[in-house]
């Protein structure tokens, strides 16, 4: 059972973590496009 829980916990954590990139990654795509919108006009 403490397996269990020890595996859910980093599996969590991981899942976190690349949560965390993909916001990053998101927030870098959408200040790229609303800068390309803003220098188009």
């Amino acid at each position: 059972m403490q397996t269990i829980s020890a595996g859910y916990r980093s599996l969590s954590f991981l899942f976190t973590l690349n949560l965390d990139r993909m916001l990053f990654g998101a927030a870098i795509i959408a200040a790229l496009w609303l800068g390309s919108l803003m220098g188009s006009f």
